[in-house]
């Protein structure tokens, strides 16, 4: 099967276009370094031209609510264009688990991805996850101020990018299924400490200083609401062994 893969040079992108050929089927991967813009939808009919399916695993670096419900609605409006243009009857996305709840800066973004899938009567499947284990080296990579290391303050129970890679390929090689059952990693963890046991792999030594984030956004990383309900499937990775496995 040929299988398109929006966001193909991003964290899980990177993952899904391995997964693809791993499955034994053809990645067609979407990026601006294939010269194809998911904002302006440049590009986006030639690569869909023969296709058996979408992944959109495309993400945005913002936090702004605006810019993020901007960025994933105008993305998730033209890919569901150009597939329609292009005959590919299945859409495959993901959300974050919460998401809905919290309904605020990065997650509004995908809230309103989901809605605008959920409006749509058929050819798409959606599963929603946890953050995944790069999420901790993402907040290293950026949340330093001068000798030490902010972190939210937050619940999460982190999974395994690889492993909803092969799941989305997996749901991409099917029919279409609507919204599916979430997907967790194995156990809850507290955002600071997993940062700080990146830090310590790393050998860097910093504090690392807990920081409650204002507003909705904050909240809901606080208060639980971003990780799963009772009875949700886990995947097998926990961040100690994702992190063991690391080129650092």
């Amino acid at each position: 099967m040929r299988l398109v893969v929006a966001g193909a040079s991003g964290t899980l992108g990177t993952h899904v276009v391995q997964a693809v050929r791993a499955a034994g089927h053809e990645p067609v991967s979407i990026s601006r370094q294939e010269g194809i813009d998911l904002l302006s939808g440049s590009g986006l009919s030639e690569a869909l031209r023969g296709a058996s399916a979408v992944i959109d695993a495309s993400a945005t670096s913002s936090t702004s609510t605006k810019a993020s419900i901007g960025f994933f609605t105008t993305v998730t409006r033209n890919l569901l264009a150009a597939e329609r243009a292009a005959g590919v009857g299945h859409h495959v996305a993901i959300s974050i688990i919460g998401a809905a709840r919290v309904n605020a800066n990065y997650y509004a973004g995908k809230a309103a991805q989901e809605a605008m899938l959920e409006a749509e009567p058929g050819g798409w499947s959606l599963l929603r996850t946890t953050q995944f284990h790069e999420f901790a080296r993402q907040l290293v990579d950026h949340g330093r101020l001068g000798p030490v290391q902010m972190v939210p303050r937050m619940r999460s129970q982190p999974i395994s990018a690889a492993e909803v890679a092969a799941k989305l390929v997996a749901i991409a090689t099917g029919q279409p299924r609507g919204a599916l059952p979430a997907l967790a990693g194995p156990q809850e963890e507290n955002m600071a400490d997993l940062v700080r046991s990146y830090l310590a792999a790393t050998a860097h030594r910093r504090p690392v200083i807990e920081v409650p984030l204002p507003g909705a956004w904050g909240r809901g990383m606080r208060d639980g609401s971003l990780l799963p309900p009772a009875g949700t499937r886990c995947g097998r990775q926990t961040f100690a062994a994702w992190l063991a496995g690391q080129t650092l």
